[in-house]
């Protein structure tokens, strides 16, 4: 085992490592959503916001239905290898889309990213969770969450980089950087399993096969847990602003408030991840201390996030002025820090490490789909004017999602182990 990897401080120099990774994600799949306009001026078909938002949604199905599999491949191979090639090859997409000339390249290369990016973040998630086995683990996956928020606020300026270099450029620079960065992660970055887990080097290949051996047994237990059906149903109702405030924020100020994109981009990225940065610093030691004295401790402090969301979904729809748009961004973004940094704490008090990268590959399927299904709808309520009624209606779902989250969850553990399932459970695993 590495030097390196034992010392005591050696988690929280792989939070920062994968920090940096989650920040060149959404920066890659964000600034997209803010260059539309000078993408147009050299490929007509993306003026139409009907066929931009089937650019947008084209990632989040592909990457919905590659969710699965990516979890199943991260509970069984080694995540180091999975994280740096993700990054390369998603890095590589944004390094190509500066040569995009015609509406199907972007369309295939969005795709492509979406494949690539959905292996990495069951892999981080579930990595993280081995290395923090309870105590910190709200902290830790709140602070490397706040890398997407980050990679949101700077993807928000892309419609500005475009107009002092070219969108050409700006796509080229951001894939090389992440392309370098892949050679500081095969330095620095080392795996860990909690729990058994298959020894021997395994290709991708044999990972799908083995994944796929097993995959009834795994589905079976996540499927038949009641508290996983919650925690997938609040995820994907919260998946659906989550989604469409990066997708189409920016153009509803745009509109609402009659400002340019250059400006609109960054009021709608930066209030929201500046906002979320400070949700999950407060609402991950709030949680980690909350459950030292009560069990439910993270699910209360996820119930909070999502009650904050709620008013500022239909501030966003409804409101006319900057200061309601400011305001709906700091509210939502407070909120939706807190529901973040507890998405996979709350998942590990009902899931053990053996299947977390599956549960998480689910959750992100169906948040994926009704996020893909949202941004073509609001595509189309974007062509008649009608957009913010869309945002507003969202907060119903989340509703819904408090009430049986405060009701159906009940954990008895803040970390699960193989040892604390239920002997259904452990008849299962032992037959997969």
């Amino acid at each position: 085992m590495n030097a390196l990897k034992m010392k005591k401080w050696y988690p929280w120099l792989v939070v920062g490592l994968l920090w940096i990774v989650a920040l060149l994600n959404y920066m890659d799949r964000q600034m997209l959503s803010t260059m539309r306009a000078s993408m147009a001026a050299d490929i007509s078909d993306l003026e139409s916001t009907i066929m931009f938002g089937k650019v947008m949604a084209a990632f989040m199905w592909i990457y919905g239905f590659c969710s699965p599999i990516s979890g199943i491949i991260a509970d069984r191979m080694n995540r180091k290898w999975l994280i740096v090639g993700s990054l390369i090859v998603w890095s590589t997409v944004t390094l190509l889309l500066g040569y995009a000339t015609t509406f199907h390249e972007v369309y295939v290369l969005r795709a492509i990213m979406g494949v690539s990016e959905a292996l990495y973040i069951p892999a981080a998630l579930s990595l993280i969770a081995d290395y923090f086995t309870g105590k910190q683990l709200s902290l830790a996956i709140g602070i490397h969450m706040t890398g997407l928020y980050m990679g949101q606020a700077i993807g928000g300026f892309g419609a500005f980089v475009a107009e002092q270099l070219s969108w050409q450029a700006t796509f080229h620079w951001f894939g090389i950087i992440g392309i370098a960065y892949a050679v500081v992660l095969v330095a620095f970055l080392y795996e860990k399993r909690v729990e058994a887990a298959p020894k021997e080097k395994t290709s991708i290949s044999q990972a799908l096969k083995s994944g796929m051996a097993g995959v009834r047994s795994s589905l079976g237990m996540l499927l038949g847990n009641v508290a996983f059906w919650t925690i997938l149903f609040f995820f994907a109702s919260c998946s659906i602003p989550g989604w469409s405030t990066k997708n189409w924020l920016p153009e509803l100020f745009a509109s609402s408030l009659g400002i340019s994109m250059v400006v609109a981009g960054p009021i709608a990225t930066i209030t929201i991840a500046i906002s979320s940065f400070i949700g999950v610093m407060v609402g991950g030691p709030l949680a980690d201390n909350w459950a030292k004295r009560n069990v439910k401790g993270r699910i209360y402090t996820s119930a909070i996030g999502l009650s904050l969301m709620i008013p500022s979904l239909v501030m966003m729809g409804f409101g006319s002025s900057l200061f309601a748009a400011v305001g709906a961004g700091v509210l939502f973004g407070l909120g939706y820090g807190l529901f973040d940094a507890n998405n996979m704490p709350i998942l590990c008090q009902f899931v053990s490490s053996r299947n977390r990268g599956s549960a998480y590959g689910l959750m992100n399927m169906c948040g994926l789909f009704i996020g893909a299904f949202a941004t073509d709808f609001l595509g189309s309520l974007a062509a008649e004017g009608k957009m913010g009624l869309g945002f507003a209606m969202m907060a119903a779902a989340l509703v819904l999602a408090v009430f049986l989250q405060l009701s159906v969850l009940r954990p008895k553990t803040l970390n699960m182990t193989e040892e604390e399932m239920s002997p259904k459970e452990e008849t299962k695993l032992a037959n997969a």
